[in-house]
């Protein structure tokens, strides 16, 4: 099995189009990146803990490849926004990938690169890659509504903008 950690906007919506992935052996989803250790939903609300929200993805990669789930990372939001997606707005919704070994960070680089050289995005990639920093701290509280109402929006590679169900 291995690991990978992705921020990309609201967990939740994130979340849900990992588990439909065949080979996705887990999920989880909470905060990673900033300061605090275990920080609560409040906490990092506050925008003053560094911490992005996050979906944790344990995988077999005998039945999926790292870059495939780059690829449903690059689909399910707009990598050229800055501290935001759609209309959620703060450090914790930022583009990023927390990587758990080394060899991981070029393929995620190499991944970006001929993206942000195709000219398919009106905007620089904003998204972060970087070593993982504190263990993932869960967000056991389920939403209150279904992740596809919470998060319906999506971006689109091809056209190069974001767009909600």
């Amino acid at each position: 099995m291995a690991v990978v950690t992705f921020a990309s906007g609201c967990f939740w919506g994130i979340e849900a189009a990992f588990q439909r992935v065949a080979g996705v052996i887990q999920t989880a989803v909470g905060y990673m990146g900033g300061s605090f250790e275990n920080p609560t939903y409040k906490e990092v609300c506050t925008d003053r803990t560094g911490h992005a929200e996050v979906v944790q993805v344990t995988f077999d990669p005998a039945r999926v490849s790292y870059e495939d789930l780059l690829e449903v990372f690059r689909q399910v939001h707009d990598p050229t926004q800055v501290e935001r997606q759609g209309s959620d707005v703060g450090t914790r919704y930022r583009s990023a990938i927390f990587f758990h070994d080394a060899d991981k960070t070029l393929a995620a680089r190499e991944s970006r690169d001929p993206l942000h050289a195709s000219g398919r995005l009106r905007r620089p990639i904003a998204t972060e890659i970087t070593a993982r920093r504190h263990v993932l701290a869960s967000r056991r509280v389920s939403p209150e509504v279904s992740a596809d109402v919470l998060c319906s929006a999506r971006f689109s590679l091809r056209t190069g903008t974001l767009a909600t169900a």
